[in-house]
C-alpha cells in the first residue's frame, strides 16, 4: 500500500497520510533513485551537491530500508558540516522511512528532531512542515486532537513563511482532520481557504483532494446535489492523475449518493471501479468500505447472492465487526441465495431427463462416426509412413544447421548481454550527470561544472570506443569488413598510435616507452591492424595502476614480425587466461581507473590477427603485470631502432 501512497498525497496529505513535507508534488520514482545512487557510487560527488543527491534518493525510492539507510546518510553528512536545515530534512526523510515501516513512536521522535534542527536554523517553512508531519502520524494513530492541535499549530506557523502552497496543504490536512471527527463547519472553513489558494495558483492536484473532501462534508450534511457536483469534478481531475487512493474513497460517497437516488447502474459502476482500483493497489480500507456498499446495493437490487459475497468480503476485512444485526443479515442473505441453490436443483432434474434423450442419439451418431473414423486412419496410417521416410532425411539435414546456429546464437546471445550491460552504465551516468547539471544550476553554484564536464567527456569516449569495437566486430561477424592487404609500414602506425593515447597515459601518470626499428613492413590490412595496436595499447593502460608502465616494442623473428605490448599492471589470473579471447560475462573486469570493459576489444583483436594470417601469446603474473605478442607476416625491410619514448608524469 505504502507505494501508491508515494504519489501526489505524499506532500498534500489530504487523507491524513503525511507521508513527509515538501513543495514538490511529484510521484516517488526508483528509476530516478537508482540513477543518483550509481552517480555516488561510480564518481566523486562534491558534499555541496551530494546533499541534495542524497534527499533526492531518500524522497523518490519506493524501498523503505533503502530511504532509512540514505536518510542517514544525509544527517551524518549534515553533522558533518553543521548545517541545521540539511540535518532538519535528513531527520524527516528519516521519519518518513520509519512511518512507512509502521514505527510510528520512532517516527514521531525523528520528525521533532525534524523541528529542532528546523528551529536552529531559523528555518520557518521546515519547522512547519514538521508539524505537519507529526500531526499526520497522530491521525494515522486515531488521536485526532493531537492531530488537530499540531495541524493548527503548522498553519499559525506556515502563514508567516511565504510559501502559499505549503500552507494551502496545511489547511487542507487541518480541514480533513475536523471532518474525520464530524466538526463540519470547521472542515469547510479550512477547506474554503485552501481552495481560494489552489484556484488562484492553478494547482490542479490541490485543487481536485479540497473538492473532494468539500463533497465528503456536503454528502455528510445532506447537500446531495451539491457533494455530487464536487466529488464528480474532482474524480474526473483525480482520473488523470492516476490518483487510486482518493479515486476509491470519493467514488465510493458518490455511489451512495446515487443509491439515495436509486439510480443503482451509475452506483453499481462507480463502486465496481473504485473496488478495482482498491485491489489493485492493495488499498485495505477502501476494499472493505467498496465491499460493504456493493453489498447493500445488490440487496436493494435483489441480487442476494452477491449481496452475501460482498458482505462476505467486507467482513473478512473488517473481522472485529460482529454484530448481531450484521450476523442476522448475513444469516438471512444465506438462506436466500440456498432457496434459490434449491429451485436451481429442481430446474437441473427436469433438463436431466431431455439430456438423457439427447444422449442415446448421440451415441448412434458416435458409432457411425467411429466407422468413418478407422476408415480414415488407416489410409492416414500409410500416408503417415511414407512422410516419416522423407521427414527423416529432412531432420538430419535441420538438425545439422540448427546446430549451428544455436553455436552463433549462443555466442549472439552472450555478446549482447555484455554489451547491453555495459552500455546501460554510461548510459545511466549521463542521466546522473545531468541531474548533477541541473542541481548546481538550480543552486546557483556552477564551480563543480569544469569537473562535471571532464567525467561527461571521459564517460563519452569510453561510449565511443566501446562503440567502434562494437562496430568493427559485427561488420566482421558478417563478412562486410574491408580486409585490404597491403604493405604496411610497421613502424609509423605504432607510432602513430602512440601518439593517440600519450594524453591518456599522461592523465593516469603512465610511463610509455617503446623500442621501434626504422622500417619494418608487413602484407596487412591497414586499418585492422591499427585496430589490432590500439585495443592493446588501451587494455594495457587500463589494467596498470598510477606510476606504472606501459611499452611497445616491434621485432623480427624468421618471416614474421613482432609487436609486443607489455604493462606492469594488475595481471590475468590463471583461470581466466582459457577464455581470454572469446566471450564470456564473468571475465569483465574495471580498470585501475574505475574504467569499465566488456572485452570485446580482445575479441577483435583476435578475430583481426586471424584475418591477416597472423598469431597472438599472452603471457602474465597477477600482480606483475602482461605482455600480448602479435605475429605478422613480413613483406621486407630493414631494423633501425628509433627509440620513443614519454616521459612520467
Amino acid at each position: 500500500m505504502w507505494k501508491r501512497l508515494a504519489s501526489w498525497r505524499a506532500c498534500l496529505c489530504a487523507a491524513g497520510l503525511h507521508l513527509f513535507f515538501c513543495a514538490d508534488t511529484s510521484a516517488q520514482d526508483q528509476h530516478e533513485a537508482d540513477s543518483l545512487i550509481q552517480v555516488l557510487e561510480t564518481t566523486t560527488v562534491p558534499d555541496s551537491a551530494k546533499f541534495e543527491i542524497l534527499r533526492r534518493i531518500a524522497f523518490q525510492s519506493t524501498r523503505p530500508g533503502e530511504m532509512l539507510e540514505y536518510a542517514e546518510q544525509l544527517i551524518e553528512l549534515a553533522t558533518k558540516h553543521s548545517s541545521y536545515v540539511w540535518l532538519h530534512r535528513g531527520h524527516l526523510q528519516k521519519g518518513n522511512a520509519l512511518k512507512f515501516q509502521g514505527d510510528f513512536d520512532l517516527a514521531i521522535a525523528e520528525y521533532f528532531k525534524s523541528v529542532e534542527m528546523a528551529q536552529k536554523g531559523n528555518y520557518q517553512t521546515g519547522i512547519g512542515g514538521a508539524f505537519l508531519s507529526i500531526a499526520g502520524v497522530y491521525g494515522d494513530m486515531g488521536d485526532h486532537v493531537k492531530g488537530i492541535k499540531y495541524k493548527r499549530k503548522a498553519v499559525g506557523i506556515l502563514r508567516d513563511s511565504g510559501d502559499s502552497l505549503t500552507l494551502a496543504a496545511a489547511l487542507l490536512n487541518t480541514g480533513y482532520e475536523y471532518y474525520r471527527v464530524a466538526n463540519y463547519d470547521s472542515a469547510l472553513f479550512f477547506f474554503d481557504e485552501s481552495g481560494q489558494i489552489y484556484e488562484r495558483k492553478n494547482f490542479l492536484v490541490g485543487k481536485a483532494y479540497n473538492l473532494g473532501n468539500s463533497g465528503l462534508v456536503y454528502a455528510r450534511t445532506g447537500a446531495a446535489e451539491k457533494a455530487e457536483q464536487y466529488l464528480a469534478e474532482a474524480i474526473q481531475i483525480l482520473i488523470g492523475l492516476s490518483d487510486s487512493y482518493a479515486i476509491t474513497e470519493f467514488q465510493t460517497e458518490m455511489a451512495d449518493i446515487y443509491l439515495q437516488k436509486k439510480d443503482f447502474k451509475s452506483a453499481e459502476k462507480l463502486l465496481q471501479e473504485a473496488l478495482q482500483y482498491a485491489e489493485a493497489d492493495g488499498l485495505q480500507e477502501r476494499v472493505r468500505d467498496a465491499s460493504l456498499s456493493l453489498s447493500g446495493l445488490y440487496r436493494e437490487m435483489s441480487d442476494h447472492e452477491k449481496a452475501y459475497t460482498y458482505l462476505h468480503q467486507y467482513i473478512t476485512y473488517r473481522d472485529s465487526i460482529k454484530n448481531e444485526d450484521v450476523i442476522q443479515e448475513m444469516a438471512d442473505l444465506r438462506t436466500e441465495f440456498e432457496v434459490g441453490q434449491k429451485q436451481i436443483e429442481v430446474d437441473l432434474l427436469q433438463a436431466q431427463a431431455r439430456n438423457q434423450r439427447i444422449i442415446l442419439i448421440a451415441i448412434a451418431i458416435v458409432l457411425v462416426l467411429v466407422v468413418i473414423l478407422v476408415y480414415v486412419l488407416f489410409r492416414l496410417y500409410k500416408l503417415r509412413n511414407r512422410a516419416i521416410k522423407i521427414s527423416r532425411e529432412r531432420r538430419r539435414i535441420i538438425a545439422s544447421q540448427r546446430d549451428r546456429l544455436e553455436e552463433l546464437n549462443n555466442t549472439k546471445d552472450k555478446f549482447f548481454s555484455i554489451i547491453s550491460h555495459d552500455i546501460r552504465g554510461p548510459v545511466g551516468n549521463f542521466h546522473g550527470f545531468v541531474r548533477l547539471i541541473e542541481l548546481s544550476l538550480e543552486s546557483g553554484d556552477t564551480s563543480d561544472l569544469v569537473e562535471i564536464s571532464q567525467m561527461l567527456d571521459k564517460s563519452a569516449i569510453e561510449l565511443s570506443a566501446l562503440l567502434d569495437n562494437l562496430l568493427h566486430w559485427a561488420m566482421s561477424q558478417q563478412g562486410k569488413f574491408p580486409n585490404k592487404p597491403e604493405e604496411l609500414d610497421l613502424t609509423r602506425l605504432c607510432q602513430e598510435n602512440l601518439s593517440m593515447i600519450e594524453n591518456m597515459a599522461v592523465s593516469k601518470q603512465i610511463t610509455l616507452t617503446s623500442d621501434l626499428p626504422g622500417a619494418v613492413n608487413v602484407l596487412a590490412d591497414k586499418n585492422s591492424v591499427s585496430t589490432i595496436i590500439r585495443n592493446l595499447l588501451n587494455n594495457a593502460l587500463k589494467f596498470t595502476k598510477k606510476g606504472g608502465t606501459v611499452g611497445l616494442s616491434l621485432g623480427l623473428e624468421g618471416k614474421e614480425s613482432v609487436i609486443a605490448v607489455s604493462d606492469s599492471g594488475i595481471g590475468i589470473p590463471a583461470e581466466k587466461m582459457e577464455t581470454l579471447f572469446g566471450f564470456d560475462a564473468g571475465r569483465s573486469h574495471w580498470g585501475t581507473g574505475g574504467e569499465k570493459g566488456v572485452g570485446l576489444g580482445l575479441n577483435l583483436v583476435k578475430e583481426f590477427v586471424d584475418m591477416n594470417k597472423g598469431r597472438i601469446e599472452v603471457e602474465s603474473e597477477e600482480g606483475v603485470g602482461t605482455t600480448f605478442r602479435v605475429y605478422l607476416p613480413v613483406a621486407g625491410g630493414a631494423l633501425e631502432k628509433v627509440p620513443h619514448t614519454v616521459p612520467q608524469v
